[in-house]
């Protein structure tokens, strides 16, 4: 029988930068929470961190699904890896999303944009119990309400959709904003 391998290391830049000019890419995008003791929202985790165009912006954790990776393994690898080892995210019991994001490269598409790329997210809200200590490119993490985090000025502080991702995450649990 012969084993195929289905881990190997990413794609090189040059790679993928043809992969995004020809197809989709398929990526998690997780909306961190703090919950208290009956499951409701007390606060939204939003990342500070530079964007390719050397901007920087708040954003949810988001990240791209390798080749023979499975959903819950990339949540889990993006979360610790923005979050850090420590964050002890509660991942839903099943790995279906609260809804699908359609990142375009022309932002009048879908009003959500990647300048870079056609990519689908896979959207969830992810509660995190323990101690989060922002990692890799990520430069600070702020706990925030949800009405903090559905304010114009933190909206504005967003880009490529975000802001809607995280209003949309608030509807799906049942917060008002």
């Amino acid at each position: 029988m012969t084993h195929i391998q289905t881990q190997s290391t990413w794609l090189s830049d040059e790679e993928l930068r043809l992969a995004r000019e020809r197809l989709p890419v398929v990526y998690v995008d997780a909306v961190p929470v703090r919950v208290d003791e009956q499951g409701r929202i007390t606060a939204i985790g939003l990342l500070l961190r530079a964007r390719p165009d050397g901007s920087i912006s708040r954003a949810v954790v988001s990240g791209r699904v390798w080749y023979g990776e499975r959903i819950r393994s990339a949540l889990l690898r993006h979360l610790e890896k923005d979050l850090g080892p420590l964050a002890l995210p509660k991942l839903p019991v099943t790995v279906a999303p609260f809804t699908i994001v359609e990142y375009f490269p022309d932002p009048t598409v879908s009003g959500f944009h990647d300048p870079r790329q056609h990519a689908v997210g896979l959207a969830y809200v992810v509660p995190i119990e323990g101690d989060c200590r922002p990692a890799h490119d990520v430069l600070d993490l702020t706990w925030l309400s949800p009405a903090e985090a559905t304010s114009p000025e933190v909206r504005a502080e967003m880009t490529g959709g975000q802001d809607r991702l995280v209003v949309m995450a608030l509807a799906y649990t049942g917060e008002s904003v």
